[in-house]
């Protein structure tokens, strides 16, 4: 059986070579710089008035809904 050092080692290891454990990938299609267009600059900025209008809607039309964040020093680890 493998000792805790080793599991310490390997995850050590697996955290340099993969850079983390998470990654952004878009969940909608971007097939070229219109795609761009409309997911971001300009696009975003009706997105963005109707949310200033109504902040409700920021769980409707951003990923608000669905963020969660650990915030830590790493004292406690």
């Amino acid at each position: 059986m493998s000792s805790r050092k080793d599991w310490f080692k390997l995850s050590l290891e697996l955290h340099r070579y993969y850079g983390g454990k998470l990654e952004v990938v878009p969940k909608v299609p971007v097939r070229g710089m219109e795609d761009f267009s409309i997911w971001y600059t300009p696009g975003v900025a009706e997105p963005s008035r109707a949310i200033a209008k109504d902040p409700s809607l920021s769980f409707e039309l951003s990923y608000r809904w669905n963020v969660v964040a650990v915030v830590s020093d790493g004292t406690r680890v």
